[in-house]
């Protein structure tokens, strides 16, 4: 692997050095050469914003191609999964535990870890972070959990997928290539990556204000923006124009439903942070563990409890929960069980303690839409208007992340209602409120430290 990495860096430095030569021949009669410089600057962010895309769209095809069989599984046999979820599990883990323990998880503490001041110098640090064999372990596990039912998303993994691109284009420049930041490249990877995986460029550009950028935002604002569109351009050439989502009935602005908003709001806040604490007090008690065999029936036990739930859910207790929301903001659900929100966040906590590599946006979102169709029910509301619903997945995405502004813009764009945005950031900010009752920290920053 470091002899064919070599062989490609010296290839690459070539190819880039003929490029950059024929570059500056081409525009040497332009007087202006800050105009040369910037557009030099410009490409790495090109590359890695169409590269990154290919690599969101590829990812996502396979993850639900994955799922679509784990869910024929279980409508021949649920009873396959208590063999292939703890197999599954502890091999997802395994992969992990051996050979790149920084892809564990989500990816976006990861990220977070990296751009702090004492890494984002640290060749070695950022190189445990984004390397090649953190790349493949990602996805490997994710998907090879994913198969054994695990509750998780693709969402975050494509988030470090992204920065890794960023990262290992920045790192195999050439010498004479006009200096980039790395912070600005692994910036830009996480709005790509965001803005990819959801189709929700503005989703991007939030989350990197809102969560990872400590400087000014006219620092980055134009590779920010180049990441973002040639991203979301990319994916949209191979997926063609779609919304994650679609276009539920929210109706219209009506102010009776304020209270319903801040009551749906809490209650959903509360609920994804105590759920994000539960994950975070599994994820400490595992710490206990220092054999490998203690290591490895913990994971398999996780992998049981899953194979229960999945027994006793079937289809609704797998995966990113996509179809789930899709199926309340759609559908005729009156089939949903009474224990379907339960159900969806032991499954979030079991997956994500085990260790594997899995995000918990979309699970979050499809919990969320969960608990706002059981608070519905429970107070009689007209089920026709589903504001309500969008209302609570903002609210428990928020819980978990305490990111108010990227939950309330990735469900707007996720389901172009425009008309509800009052709505959406009202549930955004009395969210972020609430789950501060539970904790003061983001699920993310608690586990930021792991990667320091």
């Amino acid at each position: 692997m470091r002899d064919w990495l070599l062989s490609f860096r010296d290839h690459f430095n070539k190819i880039s050095k003929k490029l950059y030569e024929r570059w500056i021949r081409l525009t040497d009669k332009i007087p202006i050469d800050n105009w040369r410089v910037a557009s030099l600057h410009s490409i790495p962010f090109w590359i890695g914003a169409v590269v990154s895309a290919l690599v969101a769209v590829t990812y996502s095809k396979v993850f639900y191609a994955i799922e679509r069989i784990s869910d024929s599984i279980i409508n021949h046999s649920p009873l396959w999964f208590f063999l292939l979820s703890p197999l599954l599990l502890f091999i997802g883990w395994f992969m992990v535990d051996r050979f790149a323990k920084a892809a564990s998880g989500s990816g976006i503490p990861q990220l977070m870890a990296a751009l702090t001041p004492e890494n984002i110098k640290d060749d070695k640090k950022l190189n445990f972070l984004f390397g090649v064999r953190v790349f493949i372990v990602k996805i490997t596990s994710s998907l090879t959990a994913a198969f054994g039912g695990a509750v998780i998303g693709r969402e975050g993994p494509t988030i470090q997928l992204s920065a890794s691109v960023f990262y290992l284009i920045h790192k195999f420049l050439p010498k004479k290539w006009p200096r980039i930041s790395r912070e600005r490249m692994l910036i830009a990877g996480g709005a790509a990556g965001l803005a990819a995986a959801f189709n929700t460029p503005l989703g991007g550009i939030v989350f990197v204000i809102e969560e990872l950028s400590s400087t000014h935002i006219k620092y980055f604002r134009s590779s920010l923006l180049f990441a973002v569109v040639f991203a979301g351009i990319t994916a949209q050439m191979i997926l063609g124009p779609y919304l994650y989502l679609g276009y539920p009935n929210v109706g219209t602005f009506n102010f009776h439903l304020v209270p319903y908003v801040i009551i749906f709001s809490t209650i959903a806040s509360i609920s994804g942070a105590l759920t994000a604490e539960v994950m975070l007090m599994l994820i400490k008690a595992k710490t206990r563990f220092t054999t490998f065999r203690q290591k490895a029936l913990f994971v398999i036990f996780c992998g049981l409890l899953l194979a229960t739930l999945i027994f006793l859910g079937k289809s609704n207790a797998i995966g990113s929960g996509r179809g789930i929301m899709g199926e309340i903001l759609f559908y005729n659900h009156n089939e949903m069980p009474w224990f379907l929100f339960p159900l969806r966040a032991a499954g979030m906590i079991v997956s994500y303690a085990s260790g594997i590599a899995g995000g918990v946006f979309s699970t979050s979102l499809s919990a969320g839409a969960a608990l706002g169709y059981t608070l519905q029910e429970l107070f009689s509301i007209d089920m026709d208007s589903k504001v309500l619903i969008l209302v609570s997945m903002i609210g428990f995405l928020t819980g978990v992340s305490r990111s108010p502004f990227t939950s309330s813009v990735l469900v707007l764009e996720m389901t172009d209602r425009h008309s509800a945005i009052f709505y959406l950031m009202m549930a955004g900010v009395i969210s972020f409120l609430a789950a501060r009752v539970v904790s003061n920290r983001s699920f993310y920053h608690h586990l930021e430290k792991n990667y320091h």
